[in-house]
């Protein structure tokens, strides 16, 4: 498979300059390091030298692409699908039943794309050889440091001792190079932007009369409406505690953190990529590796523990030529880092300010998915048929391998619900219910 190939299989129509200068130097190189923003386009810069270096006649495991979390991991996999390089293709994450992964794992994958704590169990536990894989990504490396990664990706690095192309990508350039990573003479592309001022990302701060500044996150979201916004705390009992405010005075809004269930965390980022929920109030986990489009403000009601965190949260925003908004909210007894006051102004909240409209969708669940061999059609098929909904009352369906959501006019839900409560999807009957 050709670059053109996977690019018209993508729906892009050009490579950007940073994709380019990758699979150039990827040709001409086998140590690279790549420092690039996130939402800039990094896993199409290295899945595509990677699926052109794959050898249909190797039966073993050719490459590894090693990430800081299973959302980045899912997204590089959605990725990978949409391509459909004709190579086997495994997923290995933290919250996965790991039998589910030990039967993907017995008849070897060309490509594994994993977390390093679920890794290294695999090949501890020998479900898995990486000793004869030639490529290695390290995806987002300085996460995984900064995640406590260490010890995993030394022993899965020692444990491939065939790798002859290393690639490590980082949003961020403070970072210094470990030994057990291998690499002796890599080369260096470098597009991280050292200006944060930049014209599609607008900075503002906002004073707080009160110190817990809850009362004016409120009247900040009532300013902004109903326009994409994810709200960054550094706690996880902060982000509940946070969220529930919220809906108390009438924001309809999701929370995720690292300490949720992996359904309840799934269930959360579709309600906020159909706008179920215009609001996203998380900790620092989602300031990477979510593939949610159009995030059209980002606020720190917590301060960020530094510019690289900074950095990160703000790149959910103002992606791929689109403007954002980022706003800093502050108490008069919390010092304003200069990496932030340097770029940003003042804002004043106006003084009126409404209560945003209610959400026009509301998010079904389906028990069932992929592995039931259910796929977006048969979800549209049983709902316009059996549900007795038009096509523009169903919005984003998503489907993941054991269940499914589907965006639905909220005016029609609870008609819909009556009329398919007791139906078959695909001769099977299986539980449907607003997803909560």
């Amino acid at each position: 498979m050709n670059t053109a190939e996977i690019l018209s299989r993508l729906n892009i129509a050009n490579l950007n300059e940073m994709q380019e200068k990758t699979i150039a130097s990827m040709a001409e190189n086998k140590e690279l390091i790549l420092l690039a923003p996130t939402g800039s386009g990094k896993t199409v810069a290295f899945l595509i030298p990677l699926i052109e270096s794959l050898d249909r006649d190797i039966k073993t495991l050719q490459a590894l692409i090693l990430v800081p979390s299973r959302e980045l991991a899912l997204q590089i996999e959605s990725v990978l699908k949409k391509i459909q390089p004709g190579f086997k293709i495994v997923s290995c994450y933290g919250g996965h039943k790991r039998e589910i992964e030990e039967n993907n794992l017995v008849q070897t994958p060309a490509i594994i794309i994993g977390t390093a704590g679920r890794m290294a169990d695999h090949i501890r536990r020998q479900n898995v050889d990486v000793s004869k894989a030639k490529f290695l990504v390290l995806d987002e490396f300085d996460k995984s440091l900064e995640l406590g990664f260490v010890e995993e990706m030394k022993f899965i690095i020692k444990s491939m001792p065939s790798v002859e192309y290393r690639m490590l990508t980082s949003a961020t350039n403070s970072l210094e190079m470990p030994e057990f990573v291998g690499m002796k003479n890599p080369a260096t592309l470098s597009f991280t932007n050292p200006d944060s001022s930049k014209d599609d990302l607008r900075i503002y701060t906002i004073l707080s009369d009160d110190k817990d500044k809850l009362e004016t996150l409120f009247k900040l979201l009532c300013y902004t409406g109903n326009t994409s916004s994810i709200v960054f705390c550094n706690h996880r009992d902060a982000v509940e505690r946070t969220s529930n405010y919220l809906n108390e005075q009438g924001i309809n809004n999701v929370f995720y953190h690292g300490g949720m269930e992996q359904i309840d965390r799934e269930t959360a980022l579709v309600k906020f990529r159909n706008t179920t929920a215009d609001v996203l109030v998380t900790t620092d986990l989602a300031s990477r590796g979510l593939d949610i489009a159009d995030i059209r403000n980002i606020i720190h009601y917590h301060l960020p523990n530094d510019e690289a965190a900074f950095t990160h949260r703000n790149g959910r925003t103002a992606r791929m030529q689109a403007t954002g908004n980022v706003y800093v909210v502050y108490s008069a007894d919390e010092k304003m880092p200069a990496y932030i006051t340097e770029h940003a102004s003042a804002f004043d909240i106006p003084a009126e300010v409404e209560l945003p409209a209610k959400p026009k969708w509301s998010t079904l669940f389906i028990a069932a998915g992929k592995k039931d061999k259910i796929n977006k059609m048969d979800i549209v098929g049983f709902l316009t048929q059996r549900g007795r909904l038009k096509s523009d009352e169903i919005g984003l369906i998503e489907v993941k391998d054991f269940t499914a959501f589907v965006a639905v006019r909220k005016s029609k839900l609870g008609p819909a619900i009556e009329l398919i409560k007791n139906e078959k999807i695909k001769n099977k009957k299986v539980k449907i219910a607003v997803a909560r």
